[in-house]
């Protein structure tokens, strides 16, 4: 791998944080009064304007956005207005479980989704492929938050089987909290995890399906049948390893894709998590929190591209070749 084509590459990821931090800054100043939203309507202008001067913000946008990227570098994103702690600090806690609510959903949009594809692509002329596909299709266009409330009216509701809301009991490994070692922690797990899965189980499986087919048509793999291999081996064996290239690219994207859009999954369970927070944050204009969740997720997003674009060169020296 080239220098050049590793310059390129991190010179790209950071420029992505930058263009995010200064949209996230800006929408922090529309958003609304932060003042307003600690005092209250009916504080004195005294008041009001002292607080103002105690956070800052009566600085040039200027000023207090280089001062933000300086402190941002260092992990200093502030103070909370509403919880008068540090930002990192309120992340940190909300972290654990966002991340093991998106990585469960990872694994059951994997664990389904891929024998789903090849299935339909295998038995493409049968009548339940054809159901499986529009299956899917009903998977994608479905909201999120409507997928969540069907499941607690079905399992909470009706069965009373899982908890509606909530993380359940929770345990401390060294300084994560984990709900994935407790009953009641799984429990609630559940449904927020397949909450959130369902819509990746239906992309990867059409995405399977749609490179299983083009790997079928290929050379090899008719040359494979003609010495006589059985069709066990051609599909998993040959077919399946050279289709999951393209499915390892979409799961990394998934990973930022799942724990930016846990927002809504995360409201709709009370999940303790990033998308609670962030949502929190709106309505309280704690503007440091906004900014410092957008900032988060975009620095998720280019991390996880750059890591496949290293991959990929790692991969096809053609990419890294490439000036496109």
């Amino acid at each position: 791998m080239t220098a050049s084509y590793l310059v390129r590459r991190l010179g790209h990821a950071f420029l992505v944080i930058f263009v995010v931090s200064l949209i996230a800054f800006q929408l922090g100043e529309v958003i609304g009064d932060p003042v307003t939203a600690i005092l209250g309507l009916e504080a004195p202008e005294s008041a009001r304007v002292e607080l103002r001067e105690e956070l800052g913000l009566d600085a040039p946008y200027v000023v207090r956005y280089a001062a933000y990227i300086a402190d941002a570098f260092t992990g200093d994103f502030g103070m909370s207005y509403k919880a008068q702690r540090p930002v990192a600090d309120v992340i940190v806690e909300r972290v654990p479980a966002t991340f093991e609510l998106a990585m469960v959903a990872l694994i059951i949009s994997l664990s389904v989704g891929i024998p789903l594809g090849v299935v339909a692509a295998i038995w493409r002329e049968t009548w339940w492929a054809s159901a499986l596909m529009t299956v899917s299709i009903i998977g994608v266009s479905l909201p999120t938050f409507v997928i969540g409330i069907l499941l607690i009216f079905a399992f909470s509701v009706n069965l009373g089987w899982l908890p509606s809301f909530g993380r359940g009991d929770t345990v401390m490994i060294g300084g994560w909290s984990t709900g994935l070692l407790t009953p009641s922690g799984l429990a609630a797990l559940i449904m927020p995890a397949i909450s959130l899965a369902i819509s990746q189980v239906a992309l990867v499986a059409r995405l399977v399906r749609a490179e299983m087919l083009e790997v079928l048509r290929m050379d090899y793999i008719r040359f494979a049948r003609a010495r006589g291999i059985k069709d066990r081996v051609v599909h998993f064996r040959h077919a399946l390893r050279n289709t999951l290239l393209p499915i390892i690219t979409v799961s990394g994207i998934q990973i930022g894709y799942l724990i930016a859009f846990a927002v809504v999954v995360e409201q709709v369970f009370q999940w303790p998590g990033l998308g609670t927070m962030f949502l929190s944050a709106l309505t309280e204009s704690d503007i440091p929190v906004i900014t410092a969740f957008l900032v988060l997720i975009a620095c998720v997003f280019a991390t996880i591209n750059l890591i496949v674009d290293l991959l990929y060169a790692m991969a096809d020296p053609r990419v890294r070749l490439s000036k496109g």
